[in-house]
């Protein structure tokens, strides 16, 4: 047989090792040690025990104030949460510090609007502390919520924060005294309606300068703080941060999309009032036990409890001697975890940055044309076939986790899975054997160096797109596409068989590595499984960042024919048979490890409704395929109008006994008419202990105003619902709230549906309790019992 013939030169890769197997051994050793040294940072610290020293902040010190806190749920109002507060009070008191509590009615920020017009309100206690500052500048509020759902005790969230802040109130009062006041604020009410937080950032004393918000959550159990949000213009408070939290963990990628997303924490009625700046951080992993009554303090991870501490401590401490009037940059900063700490730089780098890395790409792309690696076309060939793996692989990975909820249908109703990790890694493993399915069919047809252009090319343009569209995520795409054009730009300057170009791809693939890992880790948790196919897009990304590197596991291309082509088809399709393997090794893996038992139980969701006046009860449920257990009570879908306090139009539903419980009693206090308007005044009292009381008017009727409890409300109209304008009151007192309701002129006959929520199904006639393996689904409205009547007015 004759030699095979040369190698063309369109087919050859920006770099062609003389000893590749080693070069590939050495460069992925390289990228496996930073990624590595990348995860070991993203991990939480060791927790420090009770006898650390006293300026210091302890987890296990903390950790009894969790134990307390959360000894049982204590939603707002609640005798538990009495308790709670008073144990909060106590502490507080006994640092030495200024403690009160304020006592009011206070509503949800914003209005709603359309088929749920009307206001949400709630009676709230909030637990506020200060220590007075030397010399003040300004004020800095840690904040947390010491209330928890109804459905669980809360043992995260927020007894985490809540803790935090008693640890951090006495490590700062055992130190020398700061300069700016220090006010620790537990919110009541946060789990209802955020009302607590809005009643001291619009009405209490402290709050009339604003300043400086530390809010402390938990949306999950374990994993490491993420600052996941920030008031605007944020660049010097990153930048305090960055310096003074020893375990900075946050992005700006994070802070848009959560600026987005119709999430709300206590952090939010701070931003919704003028002069608040600050941060929100939480730790979110171990989302299954959220809102759930396996939310216990033995569920927590006390070394994220100890980040915590350290974190706050230490933003405490900085901003307590920091000038507060100085910290309005006038713009956002870019920012993201780097080994060692927070890489930062101002956002208006963000847009000529892009600009430079598709500047960089393209002279990639025509000095690689005039060295004779590739040519045009097969460029835009290159960079077109780059689009599939981007597209398939997040597909890829919400049709692989369609497949596993269609075996295991209980994970629907879950944040996430109880035991996530395998799964994350099939979602990873399927991502990568996208990729390398793609390249082993593409490589000889277009050729290595294209396709290694043509991915840079899709990091470069998406650079562009988030660079306009969410700055604070540009740098994911961004800075791996200057670094890899860098690279390129490299090895055409030098040897193309020498080590210089192995080390140039391999540095770009480091790059790549430290920027979008963290991202890839960090996305899991804060999206759930549900939506693994953004982490799978990150991950395809970091590997179109480093195809010079998935190179070195081909062997070299173009020349072969005959039996060495096919050895070197072979050859090149191991690494995506070995991917595609692993993907389904870890999904079977995980189906076998995290299965529902006593202590992971399937969630369920179950509501009781009894409407007193027609005497007419019914079982209600969220679930969309019910669990065997809920399909012993619910059949198909039905309209729930009737209940507008309920929140939904429609339930599963079946029908149940009626129990003998009583409606809330409406009195008309007052009912005077004129040519204009209609003003009627009632008083709704709950005849037995409930967590909310609801009021909504009939649809036809226009509410113009109203007052409640002593707060005025807009009024509105709701349309498409036979129930229109409504009010919510969580935490009502035993005597009731009093409304005042301003009709328009022109409404005719009106009517009133009074409702009143408690929790526990236990005493329900024909309630079957929960087996051992069956749970409660981290809702608002699990295990409810609503009574509602209707009042003619």
């Amino acid at each position: 047989m004759g030699a095979p013939p040369p190698t063309r030169a369109a087919d050859r890769a920006l770099a062609r090792p003389r000893r590749r197997p080693l070069a590939a051994l050495a460069a992925l050793a390289a990228l496996l040690a930073v990624g590595g040294t990348v995860a070991y940072d993203l991990d939480t610290p060791a927790p420090r025990p009770a006898d650390a020293p006293a300026d210091e902040f302890s987890a296990a010190r903390a950790y009894r104030n969790v134990e307390t806190i959360a000894a049982r749920p204590h939603p707002a109002g609640s005798p538990a949460n009495d308790q709670v507060r008073a144990h909060l009070e106590g502490v507080l008191r006994g640092l030495g510090l200024e403690t009160t509590v304020q006592d009011t009615v206070a509503r949800e920020a914003g209005q709603l609007s359309g088929a749920a017009a009307g206001s949400t309100l709630a009676r709230v206690r909030n637990v506020v502390a200060r220590l007075p500052g030397t010399d003040p500048t300004g004020k800095v509020f840690l904040v947390a919520h010491y209330d928890s759902v109804q459905s669980g005790p809360g043992g995260n969230d927020d007894a985490a924060g809540t803790s935090t802040i008693l640890e951090v109130a006495r490590a700062l009062a055992a130190g020398p005294r700061p300069r700016n006041d220090v006010v620790f604020v537990l919110t009541d009410a946060e789990e209802a309606c955020l009302c607590g937080a809005s009643a001291f950032a619009a009405d209490h004393p402290l709050a009339a300068d604003g300043g400086v918000v530390l809010n402390l959550e938990a949306r999950g159990s374990t994993g490491p703080v993420i600052m996941f949000e920030t008031s605007r213009d944020n660049a010097k408070l990153v930048d305090v941060f960055g310096r003074a939290a020893p375990h900075p963990v946050g992005t700006s990628f994070a802070v848009e999309i959560y600026r987005a997303l119709p999430n709300d924490t206590d952090f939010t009625a701070f931003l919704d009032r003028a002069g608040f700046v600050g941060l929100n951080s939480a730790y979110i992993d171990g989302g299954a036990v959220y809102h759930t009554p396996l939310d216990t303090p033995a569920a927590m991870d006390r070394a994220s409890l100890q980040q915590h501490g350290d974190n706050a401590l230490g933003l405490a401490r900085e901003f307590g001697h920091a000038d507060l009037k100085a910290l309005d940059a006038g713009h956002d900063a870019t920012y993201f975890p780097v080994p060692g700490g927070l890489a930062r730089y101002p956002g208006w780098l963000v847009l000529p940055l892009a600009v430079a890395a598709l500047l960089a790409v393209l002279a990639l792309g025509w000095l690689a044309r005039r060295r004779g690696r590739t040519t045009y076309g097969r460029l835009a060939a290159g960079f077109a076939l780059g689009l599939a793996p981007i597209v398939v692989a997040p597909l890829g990975a919400q049709l692989l986790w369609a497949g596993v909820t269609a075996v295991r249908p209980g994970y629907a109703e879950l944040l996430d899975p109880y035991r996530p990790t395998w799964y994350r890694l099939a979602v990873v493993a399927l991502a990568a054997a996208t990729l390398f399915t793609w390249y082993a069919l593409t490589r000889r047809r277009v050729g290595p160096a294209a396709l290694a252009i043509g991915g840079l090319g899709w990091l470069a343009v998406l650079g562009i797109v988030l660079a306009v569209l969410v700055p604070g995520g540009a740098y994911l795409t961004t800075l791996p596409a200057l670094a890899g054009a860098a690279a390129g730009l490299t090895a055409l300057a030098v040897r193309i068989d020498g080590p210089w170009p192995v080390l140039a791809a391999t540095l770009a693939g480091a790059v790549a590595v430290v920027i979008l890992l963290p991202t890839v880790v960090l996305l899991f948790p804060a999206l759930g499984m549900a939506m693994g196919g953004v982490a799978a897009l990150f991950a395809v990304l970091l590997g179109l960042a480093g195809l010079p590197v998935v190179d070195l596991l081909h062997p070299e291309a173009g020349g072969q024919r005959g039996l060495v082509a096919a050895r070197a088809r072979r050859a090149g399709a191991l690494p995506a048979v070995a991917a595609g393997l692993a993907a389904a090794v870890f999904a079977g893996v995980g189906l076998a490890v995290d299965r529902f038992d006593a202590a992971h139980p399937v969630p369920t969701h179950l509501m009781y409704a009894l409407d007193a006046g027609t005497g007419q009860a019914r079982w209600l449920s969220h679930e969309t395929d019910p669990q065997p257990w809920t399909g012993q009570f619910v059949g198909g879908a039905a309209s729930v109008a009737d209940f507008p306090g309920l929140g939904d139009t429609e339930l599963r539903s079946g029908p149940a006994q009626a129990a003998n419980l009583p409606a809330p009693k409406l009195e008309v206090l007052a009912d005077t008419r004129s040519t204009e308007q209609r003003t009627v005044r009632v008083r709704v009292t709950p005849q037995r202990p409930v967590r909310l009381l609801t009021l909504h008017v009939d649809g036809a009727t226009e509410v113009e105003s109203a007052v409640v409890a002593g707060r005025a409300i807009p009024g509105g109209r709701a349309t498409g619902t036979p129930w229109g304008f409504g009010i919510v009151f969580h935490a009502p007192p035993p005597e009731g709230i009093e409304v005042t309701l301003v009709l328009a002129g022109g409404s005719g006959p009106a009517a009133l549906r009074a409702m009143d929520a408690s929790d526990g199904l236990d005493g329900v006639p024909g309630f079957r309790p929960r087996p051992a393996d069956v749970g409660v689904v981290g809702s608002h409205s699990s295990e409810m019992l609503a009574v509602a009547r209707t009042y003619p007015l």
